[in-house]
């Protein structure tokens, strides 16, 4: 089983440093969700990751880095890309941006893509990323598909007979992966709906962000966008006006939903209608929702703007029919 350590131990730093260098596959905790960290430039260690997630190679990882001049040692960073950089940077938001002809970040993180996904992240990862010195491939640290993880107990259940090295931290800040979003010469697109709201972004670019629908069958261009993703081992159903006898009920905002006293349990996102404790509840209470037995989880309405956005991508993403791994 995975060592358990807490970011708090000032040795912690250090033997995660010391793991990352070995080549290992180390899970960290960051403000968005917990990642699965390893050398963004060593493709034996970029193989560990997919290894314990069992993830699709055509699936394309994020490069963490610690600040604009790793960034930019990797990728071509336009303007407007430096602008979106300085605003948000550390947080969640990830651009996808044209690989430099002497960027380091290996093939096996981008699927061979001429472009990667690059977030500075906050707090003790972009401490380990300083420390290690370079880009950090890190997609979530649970099983492909799966719900992802917003404690290090979440790492423990999933990936705990997979991975070496645990770094505790706590739970998540945020709870929802970072929004993505490709910058290039036609302007703004987003990929991935994630913890800053588009209409932040909109704001500090000046202009519309975009949106690109992903579609069963394309190619995947940026992480998140399998169609199924974020998966229960229940099925979804979504938007309900009416729960079923024996399903799990997760509603939103202390609104009481038709048949939930038959429910198997009843769980509230945010019971104040709060839309960030939302993001922050939603992948544990999937994971809790899972756990009661039910015959099925049924999901009440949640609105769909600002931080709606990325947990109504998450939910739909979480009811689709299940790619294969």
């Amino acid at each position: 089983m995975a060592r358990l350590l807490s970011i708090r131990d000032p040795d912690t730093l250090t033997l995660a440093v010391e793991a990352l260098r070995r080549g290992e596959a180390v899970a960290v905790p960051t403000e968005t969700v917990y990642g699965l960290a390893a050398d963004a430039t060593n493709p034996a260690a970029i193989a560990a990751i997919y290894e314990a997630k069992g993830r699709p190679r055509f699936n394309p990882l994020i490069s963490h880095v610690s600040d604009l001049d790793m960034a930019k040692a990797h990728v071509a960073v336009s303007p407007l890309a430096e602008t979106l950089a300085q605003a948000f940077w550390p947080g969640a938001l990830t651009l996808v941006l044209p690989l430099s002809e002497t960027g380091g970040i290996h093939p096996l993180a981008t699927a061979g893509l001429p472009t990667a996904a690059v977030r500075m992240p906050e707090g003790f990862a972009r401490e380990l990323i300083a420390a290690f010195g370079r880009p950090l491939a890190a997609p979530s640290a649970n099983r492909s598909g799966r719900v992802s993880p917003t404690s290090a107990r979440h790492v423990e259940q999933d990936l705990g007979d997979r991975i070496g090295l645990i770094l505790d931290g706590g739970r998540c800040r945020i709870g929802v992966e970072s929004t993505i979003v490709a910058v290039d010469d036609a302007g703004l697109r987003l990929l991935r709906p994630g913890g800053i709201p588009v209409e932040a972004i909109e704001e500090v670019a000046g202009m519309k962000v975009a949106r690109h629908a992903a579609r069963a069958g394309e190619a995947v261009i940026a992480p998140g966008m399998l169609v199924s993703h974020y998966a229960p081992d229940s099925a979804v159903r979504l938007n309900v006006s009416e729960v079923r006898p024996g399903e799990t009920l997760i509603r939103f905002g202390g609104a009481p939903v038709a048949g939930e006293d038959r429910a198997a349990a009843v769980l509230d996102l945010s019971p104040a209608g709060d839309l960030r404790e939302a993001a922050a509840n939603l992948f544990d209470y999937l994971k809790r929702a899972d756990a009661t037995g039910g015959t099925g989880i049924a999901v009440a309405p949640v609105p769909g703007h600002g931080l709606g956005e990325a947990i109504n991508d998450r939910l739909a993403r979480a009811a689709a029919p299940r790619d294969p791994a």
